[in-house]
């Protein structure tokens, strides 16, 4: 929701994209791949499970990325800040 005039946006901006963050989160539930059968090439389900889960938190990461890159981000509120203000040393 865009802020009226006058008054100061949050900054946080909701795209359906960034629903697909939360796909990863499955890898958390541990109980979902607390055993050792089936096995893949030898390794127990307990490990190849969780290198499928980094593979995917990966690939929904960065589709994620590059889906909103182009996106323009939300102005700052606010006045821009004077360099004399930003300067680590002015306060001192």
């Amino acid at each position: 929701m865009a802020p009226r005039a006058g008054e100061k946006g949050s900054g946080l901006r909701f795209r359906p994209w960034n629903l697909l963050l939360l796909v990863p989160l499955w890898i958390l539930f541990t109980p979902l791949y607390n055993r050792h059968d089936p096995e893949l090439f030898g390794m127990p389900f307990f490990y190849w499970f969780q290198f499928v889960g980094i593979a995917i938190g990966v690939t929904c990461t960065s589709l994620v990325y590059f889906k909103t890159k182009s996106e323009p981000a939300p102005p700052a509120g606010g006045e821009a800040a004077d360099v004399d203000e930003l300067d680590e040393g002015s306060g001192r």
